[in-house]
């Protein structure tokens, strides 16, 4: 019987936080995240990242896009790491920011798919763990996170959208 094909993956593109790519998506994510936070909780406050944040090897930033070959495609996501600072007794800590995808490809695997590559890279930068924060609003991202490994933590920031924060230990191989 042969093989079922398989729908291709996404394609990552690193690029810098203030590329028109990376401003245009980051915009519809606050958009996004301003029109469906939780008014008990307050105005969700919106901050663009800082560009020195995510210069390899402190950080990266990435697009996710369809594999098509074309360097102008339509990118539908993205999301970053960053360096912020060290464990006690592990070493470097990276922090998991802004990953989003566009509605209209959720649902496909490639939130997973991103998290995946922004761990890689974090491990390829020497991390030691991975944290992140999130809303509790954000049911599918609070999933994914503990289905990819992440653990409650306590607050490690003081971002005021945050109700959850998580941590991976990435064992040294």
């Amino acid at each position: 019987m042969p093989a079922t094909p398989t729908a291709p993956g996404p394609v990552f593109r690193e690029v810098s936080v203030t590329d028109a790519g990376s401003l245009a998506l980051l915009t519809a994510y606050f958009s996004d995240r301003q029109s469906s936070f939780p008014a008990d909780q307050g105005a969700y406050r919106t901050t663009f990242p800082v560009a020195g944040d995510f210069l390899p090897p402190q950080g990266v930033f990435l697009l996710v896009g369809e594999p098509s070959g074309n360097p102008e495609q339509a990118w539908v996501g993205c999301g970053g790491i960053r360096r912020i600072g060290d464990t006690p007794a592990e070493g470097a800590r990276y922090e998991v920011k802004h990953l989003w995808l566009q509605p209209g490809t959720r649902g496909r695997g490639w939130g997973r798919a991103l998290l995946a590559e922004l761990e890689r890279r974090a491990r390829l930068f020497g991390a030691a763990e991975l944290v992140l924060d999130t809303n509790a609003s954000l049911q599918a991202a609070g999933a994914l996170y503990r289905s990819a490994g992440f653990e409650d933590c306590p607050p490690y920031n003081d971002n005021p959208n945050a109700t959850n924060w998580y941590r991976k230990g990435l064992a040294r191989s």
